[in-house]
């Protein structure tokens, strides 16, 4: 064989080698073609960035559709027991309705909880008042799941929180009968706080002659001695 018998071979083995890979490399991106497609149909979305596509995370739990109770936080002041229900029932009927209080005080603690009459309310009620602005605070809403409920939830719940009457309180606390050393250190604490006013008045050189306070701490008297029959 000559020279350029071999030539010819070699260019139609190369040939048949480059039609074969060629064949090879468009079989494969039309199999990668294939795969990506079905990929991106099983997907949830494509990122905007670019990459593969991707699934969205299923939840482990599905939520709880039995429960009618929901949590109600981040309550503004002034919000409480009637203006919550005269607020929710549009929804649907109210079983109960309660506002945690500071024991002490009776002041609200800005966070209850709302029973409803059907779960269904429930739900509708968490979707639509999830973050929504209330009196510049934005209401936190969400079901409580049924195994979460404490039993000792609703404690309370028909006891209705009146304010209480300040003013009284003081007045009773000031006009209250005082032993004699209750009565010396109410005055001491009378004289003392007497004295650092009239020291400020000076000091802010204000000519002012302050009023003497009736009833000197001296006129109280120490003991009290009883007359033997």
């Amino acid at each position: 064989m000559g020279a350029k018998a071999k030539t010819a071979s070699n260019k139609k083995t190369l040939k048949r080698v480059t039609a074969s890979a060629s064949k090879s490399a468009t079989k494969a991106k039309s199999t990668d073609l294939v795969v990506s497609t079905k990929k991106a149909e099983s997907a949830d979305f494509l990122p905007l960035e670019g990459g593969p596509a991707r699934k969205l995370p299923k939840s482990a739990k599905p939520l709880d559709t039995s429960s009618a109770v929901l949590y109600i936080g981040r309550i503004p002041h002034g919000f409480y027991e009637k203006e919550m229900e005269e607020f929710f029932k549009q929804f649907g009927s109210i079983k109960r309705l309660r506002i945690a209080r500071n024991k002490k005080t009776g002041k609200s603690k800005h966070f209850g909880f709302i029973e409803f009459e059907s779960p269904e309310v429930a739900k509708i009620v968490a979707d639509c008042m999830h973050n929504y602005l209330l009196f510049e605070h934005l209401l936190q809403v969400h079901i409580i799941p049924t195994e979460k409920i404490h039993p000792k939830l609703w404690y309370g719940v028909t006891h209705r929180y009146k304010p209480l009457n300040w003013t009284q309180i003081e007045r009773n606390e000031h006009n209250k009968e005082r032993t004699l050393d209750e009565h010396r250190k109410l005055v001491e604490g009378i004289m003392k706080r007497d004295k650092k006013r009239r020291l400020k008045i000076e000091a802010a050189g204000i000519d002012y002659e302050c009023p003497e306070i009736v009833g000197n701490i001296q006129a109280v008297p120490k003991k009290i001695k009883f007359s033997e029959d």
